[in-house]
């Protein structure tokens, strides 16, 4: 009856949002009673916007049922959540929307602070999606430009937001900061010490929130309801857009392949698993450098492999040159050449660990061999563009 309606937009007007009640009434009362064309047409397009959302949305939910990751013909569907001041850049403008066939909100509950931007619900994004993939520990995450600037898991709250910060304090000024734990008045008070633009967190205690309020802009989230919903990823350019599924893989520490003549022991293999799934967030080409579950280095973004290797050892020299003596290196994709292993091994790396694959894989095994570190295969690459 909707579509039927819709099409006959000519003779029709068809509402099928109470919000254009008001806006109908005025309409009526202008035209002596009748609507114009242009009106008629507002609201038909509407009501089509409105049945392919449901088709869609049952689509959907049957592709699920089915099992169909890629059908013959994809809608990408979503219910305005509300219009952000502008996108990107101010010369931009921006919206966010809501996926999903169950009658449901963000899930993020912002309890104080500043209205959401763009950019921060890119770095909220981000930032959840690493968090959700670490351990039960408390951990931090630290994020700025879609990219982490520090994770650390401890046993502490107060010692895993010390050593995420610590990882690279210039970069997490102004950052999101999210934590899996409930802040109590002395994780608010050192989170208070710096600028952050958003704090998100299962839950806040009473004086800590008051503690973090003293910031007036500052955007504070509850995160206690949030899940990842393990959508598919879609990127879009003019026409057309690419479709994948989300890489939810963690590597299993049982199938690592060392490589080296010295092995890891079993603690090392965790901090190994740990690195490697943070670099997995990280965006290609990507280096991160660890050291007993925290990052201590983050190389990300460069064109060249060898680069990511200079700008995460530079940082973890700069910022905490005590930790990188026997660290752990991650990198998200094989290394092409050894140049990049000799980069790590000079600032200190003695643990490497990385997908493997390359035709130059036995020359960078022999450099690691030559330099008497552990090295280890993972057989899984992260590239993350």
């Amino acid at each position: 009856m909707v579509r039927s309606a819709a099409k006959n937009c000519k003779d029709v007007t068809i509402i099928t949002n109470e919000k254009d009640y008001s806006t109908f009434i005025t309409e009526i009362n202008k035209n002596n009673g009748k609507t114009s064309l242009k009106f008629r047409e507002l609201m038909a397009s509407k009501a089509f916007a409105l049945t392919a959302y449901y088709d869609s949305m049952i689509a959907d939910w049957y592709n699920n049922k089915l099992n169909i990751q890629f059908p013959e013909n994809k809608t990408i569907y979503g219910k305005k959540i509300q219009n952000l001041r502008y996108g990107e850049n101010p010369h931009q403008k921006g919206s966010i929307y809501l996926r999903g066939y169950k009658d449901q909100d963000l899930q993020i509950k912002k309890i104080a602070g500043k209205e959401l931007s763009y950019n921060n619900y890119n770095d909220i994004f981000s930032a959840l999606e690493i968090l959700f993939s670490v351990s039960a520990n408390p951990a931090t995450v630290i994020v700025k430009h879609a990219n982490p600037c520090g994770v650390a898991t401890n046993q502490s709250a107060l010692v895993s937001f010390k050593k995420a910060f610590a990882c690279d304090p210039t970069s997490a000024f102004g950052g999101v900061i999210a934590c899996n734990f409930k802040i109590n008045t002395v994780v608010a008070k050192e989170i208070n010490k710096n600028f952050a633009e958003v704090v998100m967190a299962k839950k806040f205690e009473k004086n800590a929130l008051n503690i973090l309020k003293r910031k007036k802009n500052l955007r504070i989230i509850d995160i206690s309801k949030f899940k990842i919903e393990n959508f598919d990823n879609v990127k879009s350019f003019d026409s057309s857009f690419l479709l994948q599924n989300k890489d939810n893989t963690i590597v299993d520490t049982k199938k690592l392949k060392c490589v080296t003549r010295i092995k890891p022991t079993k603690k090392e293999i965790l901090e190994i698993k740990f690195a490697f799934n943070i670099c997995k967030h990280v965006k290609s080409n990507a280096i991160v450098i660890a050291n007993n579950f925290a990052t201590i280095g983050i190389g990300a973004g460069q064109p060249s492999r060898l680069d990511s290797c200079k700008i995460a050892s530079q940082k973890a020299k700069k910022f905490q040159p005590e930790k990188i003596k026997n660290s752990i290196a991650a990198s998200d994709a094989f290394f092409p050449f050894a140049d990049g292993i000799k980069t790590l091994v000079k600032a200190g790396v003695k643990i490497i660990v990385q997908p493997g694959g390359s035709i130059k894989d036995q020359e960078v095994i022999d450099a690691a061999n030559k330099a008497k570190i552990k090295m280890v295969f993972t057989g899984i690459r992260h590239f993350n563009h």
